[in-house]
């Protein structure tokens, strides 16, 4: 299997598409940090990287966007308990075999220690659903034969919290007395992908979208946006380049929304970010480092300053005009929907 992911984009489609309003309310990403990695990793294309990047298994190295099928709402539907960051995958690989990946989402700041139980109840819906489909399309009991398989099922926990993570990869030690019943207690380990264990000159080497979402996803204070100065020339420029399909672009846009509003930066200042995105591209990206906080704080201020200056002027025309009409303060003020003292303070 070959991956080939053709790149072009139309950046009068984000602005005329209406997205940019459905960003600037962030109607997209309700949960912000659940939801920007889920959205992140329900993208085929990012998928696809994430599995190559960070898993180490060399058949995974093959899988194509094409080749990823996104199961959660049919499966997560039937788990009462499950979050917006978890994700079922359904990959086919060589010769038409099935694999099902588990991505789950751990950001809080304790670490869950409940994970492997938790995918052991997602590994069971999985075979449960596969062995019910199997039977189903082969008209009998199929599973119940000797030669019937089960697919292999691979679990992940994509962790970005700043602790160490430390609960147990695999479910055997879970479990009281493992070292007695081991022979009858489900073992299985889940690969843990911990992002504080990533640098951004780590993420870098990757040369990939994949790789500048993640950074966005390490930002956690306006300092660290210093990082973005120290990426390598190489991989600045390789991103440049990149022509990005609009959805990803779009997405790009939800995820560093949310981001720079977690480290408090206004809505205000948010948009016009974004107008730079639209109107650049990735490259304007790679300028974050010399995005200055306090710099577009002040320059919000001063415009808000000359925004109220400018409503004042027109209103205190309309306040002359009226009276130069005969009108009375207080009709004035009734007229204008101010008090008889806002009248009298923007009188010259």
């Amino acid at each position: 299997m070959n991956v080939e992911i053709i790149m072009a984009v139309d950046y009068n489609f984000i602005i005329d598409s209406g997205f940019r309003r459905e960003v600037y309310g962030l109607a997209g990403i309700h949960k912000a940090k659940d939801n920007s990695v889920k959205a992140m990793l329900s993208e085929p294309e990012l998928f696809a990287e994430f599995l190559r990047n960070f898993i180490p298994v060399e058949i995974l190295k093959d899988v194509a966007p094409s080749d990823i099928e996104d199961v959660s709402d049919r499966l997560l539907s039937l788990v009462s308990e499950q979050k917006d960051g978890d994700t079922i995958k359904r990959i086919n690989l060589k010769d038409g075999k099935p694999l099902f990946v588990i991505a789950i989402v751990e950001h809080e700041s304790k670490v869950n220690f409940r994970a492997p139980f938790k995918m052991l109840m997602y590994i069971a819906l999985i075979l449960d659903d596969y062995e019910k489909e199997a039977n189903k399309k082969a008209g009998k009991k199929i599973s119940y034969t000797k030669d019937f398989k089960y697919p292999p099922i691979l679990p992940i926990i994509f962790y970005d919290g700043e602790d160490e993570w430390t609960a147990e990869t695999n479910f055997l030690y879970r479990t009281e007395m493992h070292d007695i019943f081991e022979k009858y207690i489900p073992e299985f380990e889940y690969e843990l992908v911990s992002l504080k264990d990533y640098s951004f000159t780590d993420l870098a080497k990757f040369g990939d979208m994949l790789s500048l979402f993640m950074m966005m996803d390490k930002l956690k204070t306006p300092e660290d946006l210093s990082n973005w100065g120290k990426l390598p020339k190489e991989y600045i420029h390789q991103l440049s380049e990149m022509n990005v399909p609009p959805h990803l672009l779009e997405l790009l846009v939800k995820v560093i929304t949310v981001l720079l509003r977690k480290i408090d930066v206004s809505q205000d200042e948010i948009n016009k970010f974004v107008e730079k995105i639209d109107e650049r591209g990735v490259s304007e990206m790679l300028t974050l480092e010399n995005y200055s906080v306090q710099e577009t704080r002040r320059a919000a201020r001063a415009e808000a300053d000359r925004e109220r200056q400018k409503a004042e002027n027109l209103l205190k025309s309309a306040i002359q005009s009226l009276l130069s009409k005969g009108n009375t303060v207080t009709e004035v003020a009734d007229m204008m929907g101010v008090t008889e003292r806002d009248v009298t303070n923007l009188l010259p």
